[in-house]
């Protein structure tokens, strides 16, 4: 269309933060529920929501640190219980990866091992620094970061898939323009990019 885009990247807890807070963005991309929270909070506009890509959870560790065995539910358990420390995002990831470290009653005995990163601050950069040793993430968070290696994905019975959308926000006065941004985003030429980002088209 000719239109220049300004992208400003920061972590999901504080873009949905700052929106919420009235500040003037023309299109907000999300965690599919959080987009519809910011709809049904008239925040973004009604009918607005484009599902963009689906991101799953994969592993990392230091690079040259010897790689876990992640090949099953039981491996993954079994690594976290035997990492020195822990860590997973603020997103939809790391809310997920609590409720399974409950589910597989290791939480209160790996509580004081659990790093939090501050909102915005990758998995992946305190683990390329040493100051975790076991770091949960999308995929695509972790897999052009240096420092760390990838030791793969989340096994199929615990992977957690999350939808990341885009909405119209209700302080744009360019609509029509955000809304096709929102189309290119998620039109099919656009798959093989968000496939080459580590994301499989929505």
């Amino acid at each position: 269309t000719g239109a220049k885009v300004a992208i400003e990247s920061v972590g999901g807890v504080d873009a949905a933060k700052r929106v919420r807070a009235g500040e003037h963005f023309d299109v907000v991309i999300l965690a599919s529920n959080v987009i519809d929270q910011l709809v049904s909070e008239g925040r973004a506009l009604a009918g607005s929501r484009v599902d963009l890509v689906r991101s799953g959870v994969a592993i990392a560790v230091r690079a040259g640190a010897p790689l876990p065995e992640i090949g099953s539910e039981d491996a993954v358990r079994n690594a976290v219980r035997h990492a020195r420390s822990v860590s997973y995002s603020t997103g939809p990831s790391g809310d997920y990866l609590a409720k399974l470290f409950e589910r597989w009653g290791i939480a209160a005995e790996i509580a004081s091992r659990i790093v939090k990163p501050a909102p915005g601050i990758p998995v992946g950069k305190l683990v390329a620094e040493g100051s975790v040793e076991l770091g949960f993430q999308q995929l695509s968070e972790l897999m052009f970061l240096p420092g760390i290696d990838v030791v793969g994905p989340l096994p199929p019975a615990i992977q957690h898939v999350t939808t990341f959308s885009g909405g119209v926000c209700a302080t744009t006065s360019r609509a029509d323009e955000a809304r096709l941004l929102l189309a290119y985003l998620g039109a099919p030429r656009t798959a093989e990019v968000k496939r080459r980002n580590g994301m499989d088209p929505a």
